[in-house]
């Protein structure tokens, strides 16, 4: 693709989601699409909302547990940028419309307290660099079809990363952590759905750890010539699959000793 090309995408993407209305896969328009075009659109998309005021506050991680990346035939997570006008209260309720297919996920969140980033990062690193961490919700939204209509086919991953990796919002708990005062393996979440269970996880089932997850985008970083900052949130990615959000849904994730959070929609 060309620079013009990353341009085009991301105004299709930006009108999509100021218009509610989804467009075509990018991967059928731009059939020769590679990972690095499809970072290309989300930095342009990125750019193109900051330009119009809007203020990055931290990063998501995605695709971080072997059954998503076996089902896209990938091996490697991917990212994307989280924006103020992204972040809602802990229980408040999304205004119906402000999406087009929410889903919800959850996740252990890091917010740090230092700049993190180089090929070389290592586990000890991000332990200093990490203010502290609490239980969140990670809120997803497609601007991009999941199926093309005529042929069937299924968004993949150039589609998704060029689409912010499918970010639309984060929900932070309450609680606080140390990031050394759980093994952050074993804190899980039981997540309902309007007083149902629909989702059960461990945080272990992010790459094993997720501080490993917070690793992997701190080095995926330097090679785009970009760090984590101080007092970003990192998602650090989703031990459970996405949670379906129509209109009504209450959504409650129970993280026992670590905490909980919550999010409606109207």
């Amino acid at each position: 693709m060309t620079p013009e090309q990353h341009q085009d995408a991301a105004e299709t993407l930006f009108k999509a989601e100021q218009t509610g209305q989804q467009c075509g896969l990018l991967s059928l328009a731009y059939p020769g699409m590679t990972l690095d075009d499809a970072y290309a659109v989300q930095q342009a998309l990125i750019g193109r909302k900051l330009a119009s005021g809007r203020r990055k506050i931290g990063w998501k991680i995605g695709l971080t547990s072997g059954a998503m990346q076996q089902a896209l035939n990938i091996t490697t997570p991917d990212s994307g940028v989280l924006l103020d006008d992204m972040a809602f209260e802990n229980g408040t309720t999304v205004p119906a419309g402000r999406f087009i297919q929410p889903r919800v996920e959850a996740e252990i969140a890091f917010v740090m307290k230092s700049p993190l980033a180089g090929a070389d990062c290592t586990r000890e690193e991000v332990l200093a660099a990490t203010d502290y961490v609490a239980p969140a919700l990670e809120i997803l939204d497609t601007r991009i079809l999941r199926a093309d209509p005529a042929t069937g086919q299924a968004r993949i991953i150039t589609d998704t990363i060029s689409d912010n990796a499918a970010n639309a919002g984060v929900v932070l708990g309450s609680e606080r952590h140390a990031v050394d005062a759980h093994n952050l393996r074993w804190v899980g979440a039981i997540t309902a759905r309007n007083g149902t269970v629909e989702e059960t996880g461990l945080g272990a089932g992010v790459l094993n750890d997720p501080i490993t997850s917070v690793l992997w985008l701190a080095r995926r970083m330097a090679e785009y010539g970009q760090q984590i900052e101080a007092g970003d949130i990192v998602l650090s990615g989703s031990f459970i699959r996405p949670i379906e959000c129509p209109p009504g849904t209450e959504i409650a994730a129970d993280f026992g000793p670590f905490g909980s959070v919550s999010i409606n929609f109207a």
